[in-house]
């Protein structure tokens, strides 16, 4: 009988391995795999950027003939369909004797969506999936999101001062929170493959939207403007929120100002806020959100639920997620 304890465990470990990818493997999904026998890692694998390699290619290659009869930990079901850009995962782990494969999350991509566990058991290999699901489900946002709602994850983030300002009225802004708060937006950055201001903010202050992260300089994200008027060289022009569905993107993140995270609001586009709270009253001064387009208070209600919670220096991070049916 399998060990819950043990299966997590090593799930654990499999979804560290999937957030090395993420922001770099669209279309494909950031994907870890760990292979374990006789409770030792043999082989391990994340998506690689572009895509291909997948992670369960890479933990193989590396296991090479221990793999047979051990364990394969991957958090996303294995894929069952050959493309032109390899073959499919769920082959490759029956054909090196892997002995039994644990799962986080469903493949929902209906070329593999239930076939990958199905040939699996088919070959004889023991399967167990939903350890340590919810994980994997956040791991996997923007993949998700592109099957569920043909469209990226969205990430919409938010630097306040405790009275809701993101400025002051002159418009200045650099800086309302302190450097453990920049350094923690800079690491999401790191996951985003697209990121996103209004023409309003592009206009005023020129931002980088880089990550400027020791090590991570590599990982930051194709930028675009949201508006009319053409886009900066090497930037990606969107005139609506609802452009974003025709990028390759899977995990989006839009930085501001108030008139971009209000369309996005107001096209209920955010799954999911990053709110950075500084310490400080300014009074007066810009607000973090334009109109949104409520006209009942009670329709603002029940929308979001809070994920996480924490502080960061001086400054306090809230996590909220978009409830969905």
């Amino acid at each position: 009988m399998a060990d819950t304890a043990t299966d997590a465990r090593w799930m654990g470990a499999a979804l560290a391995l999937a957030e090395r990818g993420r922001g770099r493997t669209a279309p494909n999904p950031a994907v870890g795999c760990i292979i374990i026998r006789d409770d030792k890692i043999v082989g391990r694998g994340w998506t690689q950027p572009g895509g291909r390699p997948h992670a369960e290619a890479m933990a193989l290659a590396e296991a090479g003939g221990a793999a047979r009869g051990a364990t394969a930990y991957v958090t996303l079901e294995p894929c069952a369909h050959v493309s032109s850009r390899g073959p499919a995962c769920a082959d490759g782990l029956i054909a090196a004797g892997i002995a039994r494969v644990v799962i986080a999350h469903g493949d929902l991509d209906p070329r593999t969506n239930g076939a990958g566990i199905a040939r699996l058991e088919a070959a004889g290999i023991a399967v167990a999936s939903g350890v340590r699901r919810d994980e994997a489900a956040r791991t996997l946002a923007g993949f998700l999101a592109r099957q569920r709602l043909g469209r990226p994850f969205v990430t919409l983030k938010l630097g306040l001062s405790l009275d809701g300002c993101i400025a002051l009225a002159s418009g200045e802004s650099r800086w309302i929170t302190g450097p453990a708060a920049r350094a923690h937006a800079h690491l999401e950055r790191a996951r985003a493959d697209l990121i996103i201001v209004g023409r309003g903010t592009l206009d005023a202050d020129r931002p980088r939207l880089d990550v400027r992260l020791p090590g991570l300089e590599a990982r930051s994200p194709v930028r675009a403007v949201l508006g009319h008027g053409g886009a900066p060289d090497g930037w990606i022009g969107l005139d609506s929120p609802a452009a974003i569905a025709g990028t390759d993107a899977l995990d989006v993140m839009v930085e501001g100002g108030a008139g971009a995270a209000a369309a996005f609001l107001s096209a209920d586009l955010v799954d999911r806020l990053l709110i950075y709270r500084a310490p400080i009253l300014i009074g007066g001064g810009k607000p973090g959100l334009a109109d949104i387009g409520l006209v009942h208070l009670e329709d603002a209600h029940n929308r979001w639920r809070r994920h996480d919670a924490r502080m960061l220096g001086i400054d306090r991070l809230e996590v909220y997620e978009r409830v969905r049916e």
